[in-house]
């Protein structure tokens, strides 16, 4: 009977710290600045930064997953065991980038707090045409490129029915006279300086807060990512986590880049 008691006992123990939430309290230790290292909560989303001796505090749950992550450094998951939770403390080490960005060292870049760019936003459902019982198109409104290639290769080519048979010609004569390839650029490039501005928008102010940037060198930075073999994907799985990482080791080759061109 005892050990019983001693088994539900260890049990709600556990449902009561998995439920509880503490003020994590750690430390970042690296070979070089530790200042300004992202500290984040994927699980809760909450977001914080290190200070200039590498600590940093963070609201946690047992399970939690924390991300460590920095320019300078590989990216660490640590996952908040039961000892750390009690503890209330943790301690990281973080691996240098050696071998993705060879020894480039970069001042105090990015503040802010990431998660107010990356909140689902509240807004409620618009009134749409089925609502009030009329048939309708509910889906995104189409570009003006995107008519227009939607004018010039709708329909199919050849259309074959009993005692019938139709050829679009309006289609044929634009696929031959190359107006659809010309039409399909126009909306891919389209799509791209879309989301490069929708990427501009969301993070500019964490990647450069810490740096007075001219507003022509920031988008000059913008279209070096955009030539980036992975933007479309990025943009087509669009990822606000794995985007914010990957431009932030852009940001690193684009620095290093930009002071060998002043060499």
């Amino acid at each position: 009977m005892k050990h019983i008691i001693y088994v539900i006992i260890g049990v709600c123990c556990c449902f009561i710290s998995n439920a509880q939430t503490i003020d994590l309290k750690g430390k970042v230790f690296a070979s070089s600045d530790i200042e300004s290292i992202h500290v984040l909560n994927v699980t809760a989303h909450e977001f914080t930064i290190t200070n200039g001796k590498g600590e940093f505090e963070i609201l946690a749950s047992v399970n939690d997953t924390i991300l460590i992550s920095s320019v300078q450094y590989i990216p660490r998951k640590i996952v908040v065991t039961q000892a750390v939770f009690k503890a209330k403390l943790m301690h990281v080490n973080l691996i240098d980038r050696v071998n993705e960005l060879d020894e480039v060292v970069v001042g105090k870049v990015l503040t802010g707090n990431l998660l107010s760019d990356i909140e689902n936003s509240e807004a409620k459902r618009d009134i749409n045409f089925y609502d009030v019982g009329i048939p309708g198109y509910t889906g995104v409104p189409k570009t003006q490129k995107e008519r227009r290639l939607y004018e010039a290769d709708a329909g199919k080519s050849i259309v074959i029915a009993p005692l019938y048979v139709g050829i679009n010609l309006h289609k044929i004569l634009n696929k031959i006279s190359g107006r659809t390839k010309k039409l399909k650029h126009a909306v891919k490039l389209e799509a791209q300086v879309n989301c490069m501005n929708k990427m501009k928008s969301e993070f500019s102010n964490l990647l450069f807060a810490n740096d007075e940037i001219q507003e022509h060198l920031i988008n000059d930075f913008f279209y070096y990512i955009a030539e980036d073999p992975k933007f479309t994907q990025y943009c087509e799985n669009y990822n606000s986590f794995e985007i914010y990482e990957f431009l932030l080791q852009k940001l690193y080759l684009y620095s290093d880049e930009k002071d060998q061109e002043k060499d």
